[in-house]
This record gives C-alpha cells, sequence and structure tokens, in this order.
C-alpha cells in the first residue's frame, strides 16, 4: 500500500518517512462511554470502493466497511473472517477457501462464493485496474486477463463452487491466505457499480460498519446488523476528516477525543505529562520510505550511475538526524516486525570515493556531463540533505520538484519521473509484500520499471518454499540482487505516536495501519 505523504497506509494516504496516521479514535465530547459512540479522526478517503483504492486514507474506511475472507490479529496470526478456514492441496498450487454458512450482507441479502470471486475479478478489469492488481498475479491466467490477452474471465484460476472458493497458482503460493486479508479483497455487493450503493441511506456493504452519513469533515459509521460476527460493540463511529486546525492534543485534553494520532515533536513531550503519559502509545508501522530510478530513462538505464547515487549518500546519518525519534535507518526494502525477516543489512554502503569511481566509469568524471535529472517528491524530509550529499560528493546538482499527493501518485503510475521517493505499507505481513510487489518484473507497483531474471528467480523459490528458513534465505537472495542492481534504495522505517484513553479497549494497532473498529469497547 503506498503512503506518499498524507496521512498505509496514507495507503496512499502515506506519510513520507515521517509519522504514519494511524486512524484515531475521538468522542464528540468525551460522552462516547456512556452513548455508546466513538469519533475517530482519519484521512478523507479518495475512493469507498476497495477495487480502486490505493491509499492508506481509503483503505482505513473501506477495510471498516467491507470484510475480507482472512484478518490479522494483533500478534500478525492470519485468523479465518468470512471464510471459516482454507486448505492447500496440490503442493501449494490449489487454495480452497470455504466460507461460513448463512453470510449476508448488510441489506440482508445472500453473501456468495460468487460475490467473492466477482469482487476480486474487480481488481483485474483491464479496463479499470486496481492499482494493487498484482497482488494477484500468481493466480492461474490473472496477468493474461489483466493485460488483454484474455478477455474471458472464467480464465482466471478464480471458481465458486457451493460454499467454497478455489484459488488455483502457477506456483505455490502459501502466503495467499495472508495476502487476501488486504482492503482491497474486501467483499463487494453485485450493486457496487451504481453510485448510491456507496452513499449514505442506499449503502450496502459486507463488514462490521455501514455509512450512514457524511459531510465535509465527518463519515459517521453505524453498526452493520448483519455482520457475520454480530453487530459490533461500539454502535457509531464518528470518523472526523478534519479538526478545523486545532491540534490533536488540545482537542484529546479538552475531552473531544478518544483516540488520536500525534506528532512525534508532541511524544517527545506528552510521555512526560503526568496525565497524558499514561495515555501515550507507540504505534509501530510495517513500513518503508524508499527513493528510486525510472530505469528506462538515462542516465539511470546505466546501473553503475545508481549505484554511484547509492553509495554517495549518507542514508544512516540523514535519517537519524531528522527522525526526531520517529523514524529509524532502513537496512533492507522489508521492515522489522515482517516474520521471517531477515536482520542482514541490505543498505548500500556509504562509501564517497568508490562512488566517484562508478559516476567516472559510467561516463561521468566529477559529474562532467552528467544531464539534468530532477527528484520528484512529495517532500520526506531527506531530500534536500540527499540532494546536498550528491552535489557535495558527485558534483552534481539535481533540481528539485514538489508535487501534491493526489498529482504525485498520477504521475508516477502514469510517467514515472527519473529520480522519486515513494513510502509503503504493509497490505499483509509478508516480505513478498516489499519484493516481488513492488520491484517483480511486470508488477503494476514496480514504479521503476526494473527488471531482472536473477530477482524473479529469487521471489519464485521464496514463494514456493514450504519451510521458513528457505524462504527467508530465498528473499534474501533476492534482496543481494537488488543491492547490487540499485533500483530502489531503503532509507527508513516508520512508528507513529498516538493518545488513547484508557477506558477504549481494542484502540491498539498491529503495524498494518489499520486499525479495526469492530474490535473497539468501551470498558464496564
Amino acid at each position: 500500500m503506498t503512503d506518499l505523504g498524507r496521512s498505509r497506509q496514507g495507503f496512499l494516504a502515506l506519510t513520507l518517512a515521517a509519522g504514519l496516521v494511524l486512524l484515531a479514535g475521538c468522542a464528540p465530547t468525551s460522552t462516547g462511554a456512556a452513548n455508546g459512540a466513538v469519533t475517530i479522526l482519519g484521512s478523507a478517503p479518495e475512493t469507498l470502493d476497495p477495487a480502486v483504492q490505493g491509499d492508506l486514507g481509503s483503505a482505513q474506511v473501506t477495510a471498516q466497511l467491507f470484510e475480507t475472507l482472512t484478518a490479522f490479529d494483533a500478534s500478525l496470526t492470519v485468523q479465518p473472517a468470512l471464510a471459516s478456514g482454507w486448505v492447500s492441496t496440490d503442493g501449494g498450487r490449489t487454495i480452497t477457501f470455504t466460507l461460513r454458512p448463512n453470510l449476508k450482507f448488510s441489506d440482508g441479502s445472500a453473501l456468495t462464493a460468487g460475490d467473492v470471486v466477482r469482487s476480486w475479478l474487480r481488481l483485474l478489469d483491464p479496463a479499470h485496474p486496481s492499482p494493487l492488481a498484482s497482488l494477484l498475479d500468481e493466480i492461474h491466467g490473472a496477468r493474461a486477463y489483466l493485460g488483454g490477452q484474455s478477455s474471458d474471465p472464467s480464465s482466471v484460476g478464480l471458481k465458486a463452487d457451493g460454499n467454497t472458493i478455489v484459488v488455483t497458482f502457477d506456483n505455490p503460493a502459501t502466503d495467499f491466505p495472508a495476502l487476501v486479508s488486504g482492503p482491497s479483497f474486501g467483499v463487494v455487493p453485485p450493486s457496487i457499480d451504481k453510485p448510491a450503493t456507496l452513499t449514505p441511506g442506499s449503502f450496502v456493504g459486507s463488514g462490521a460498519y455501514v455509512l450512514a452519513k457524511q459531510t465535509g469533515s465527518e463519515l459517521t459509521l453505524t453498526a452493520n446488523k448483519n455482520y457475520w460476527a454480530g453487530p459490533p460493540p461500539i454502535a457509531t463511529i464518528h470518523l472526523l476528516t478534519t479538526i478545523n486546525g486545532q491540534s490533536p492534543v488540545e482537542a484529546f485534553e479538552a475531552g473531544t477525543l478518544d483516540y488520536t494520532p500525534i506528532d512525534p515533536s508532541d511524544a517527545s513531550w506528552v510521555g512526560y505529562d503526568s496525565t497524558l503519559g499514561p495515555q501515550l502509545r507507540s504505534v509501530p508501522s510495517l513500513s518503508v520510505t524508499y527513493y528510486g530510478f525510472d530505469v528506462r530513462q538515462k542516465p539511470f538505464d546505466d546501473p553503475r550511475v545508481r549505484q554511484a547515487f547509492a553509495s554517495a549518500v549518507n542514508w544512516t546519518r540523514i535519517v537519524d538526524l531528522a527522525s526526531s525519534g520517529s523514524l529509524s535507518p532502513a537496512t533492507s526494502m522489508v521492515p522489522p516486525g515482517i516474520p521471517g525477516r531477515s536482520s542482514t543489512d541490505f543498505l548500500p554502503a556509504y562509501d564517497p570515493t568508490a562512488a566517484q569511481a562508478e559516476l567516472a566509469a559510467a561516463g561521468y568524471p566529477a559529474g562532467a556531463g552528467f544531464p539534468t535529472v530532477t527528484l520528484v517528491s512529495t517532500d520526506t524530509g531527506f531530500d534536500a540533505a540527499i540532494l546536498a550529499d550528491l552535489q557535495r560528493n558527485l558534483g552534481i546538482t539535481i533540481k528539485y520538484e514538489t508535487l501534491g499527493f493526489d498529482d504525485y501518485f498520477t504521475r508516477l503510475a502514469s510517467e514515472p519521473p527519473a529520480f522519486w521517493t515513494l513510502s509503503w505499507v504493509a497490505d499483509y505481513p509478508g516480505s513478498n509484500d516489499f519484493l516481488g510487489l513492488l520491484l517483480g518484473s511486470g508488477s503494476t507497483n514496480n514504479y521503476g520499471h526494473w527488471t531482472s531474471p536473477a530477482f524473479d528467480a529469487a521471489i519464485a523459490q521464496a514463494t514456493a518454499a514450504g519451510d521458513p528458513a528457505a524462504a527467508t534465505a530465498a528473499f534474501d537472495a533476492a534482496q543481494a540482487v537488488v543491492q547490487h542492481d540499485v533500483p530502489v534504495i531503503p532509507v527508513a522505517y516508520g512508528t507513529g505516536f498516538a493518545l488513547s484513553r484508557a477506558a477504549l479497549l481494542g484502540a491498539s494497532d498491529n503495524g498494518l495501519g489499520i486499525l479495526r473498529f469492530a474490535s473497539l469497547a468501551w470498558a464496564p
């Protein structure tokens, strides 16, 4: 999930490098415990359609409105949701999900296996592909259908069979049950493409909540009486998208907010406050901020230039100086907390002398003759220091351009800059979400259009591995290729901070950037 600078899972509501904005809770006048309501501060969603979303702000909302077959608990263990269970056969090349009996959409209509297949196929719609369509790449026939080589949806390895969904893969896909926990896989009704389906009063969903009201500053969600697990404990969620410039800390102190993300600079003193300190929460994030190159464009079609850029910048020092305690220097594309992550350091070493030699070997001694290059960003907080290191150590001056989130993502997806940056929050806690999905050949999220047979082979070996140690070794082999070819440079991992009422139970985040509203409850 991209997080380009607005507040992951910012799922394109990203916050590049700095604080990841998580869903926050608040009660209108601290009366939530009395009236059964919670008010939550978050980002305004770009869309309420799971197949269209690509940003965290939207995912934070759609995850409450549309349920998935599986879900992760606080310990990052995948659990059944709409599915009662699943089995893997044919060495992991077939996975069969069984739905819980008598599932319903919020309007009382039946939710069937056919609805699941139809919902997932919408991600692969050739005319309107999901920004995260590559999550389905391993399904048999998915790439051909997405690319228009096949116009028959039945050619895709997704089949509804009674109360089961049978998924077939070209290669073993052991992480697929975890993958489909992501908000993009929310099950939507047949009427989803009718505008009224996503509006208050006519909304139809499958999640714990339905959309009851929407204004320019708030989405009001009410409990879905037909939710598979029963109506959630909190009957009404007031999801605020703005507090009109007021400080979240002040609003929390005033009793207006029950849960709110706060800036790291505020967290640095809040922790010492006798009243607020016990209510401060550190929110880990399974995210990485990284810089990348469009390898089709000169001069970055030459790996020696990319290697020069990687070695000329003291990435670790820059993050340490800019972090304020909310960031830590990256050592690989896979952030800490991902199961099976290796502790190996894959960050290119800071070595200005080697960088200068690589640049000279590429035909630009001391930067002479280097073409005009522009770093395009949403402003990560690192940009100025990176450009200063490149000028000092390579003798080249890089132009700089910043764009708003929407314009930036549109450009990144359609006409990538030669030099760019992105923050990515896990769709599910797996290494491949940061490797194959972002850098695999032909992936829709491979914005630099890099391709490497060695990398692809290592990813295939990792995803097919039945043994966790073998999978880790294969993912490490893939990261070694990235370290050598430098299509991207991992820079930072993030941590957010929040204030939460002690009486608000379940207000914790597992690092995926989405607070599960169905888990919230006021203490007796």
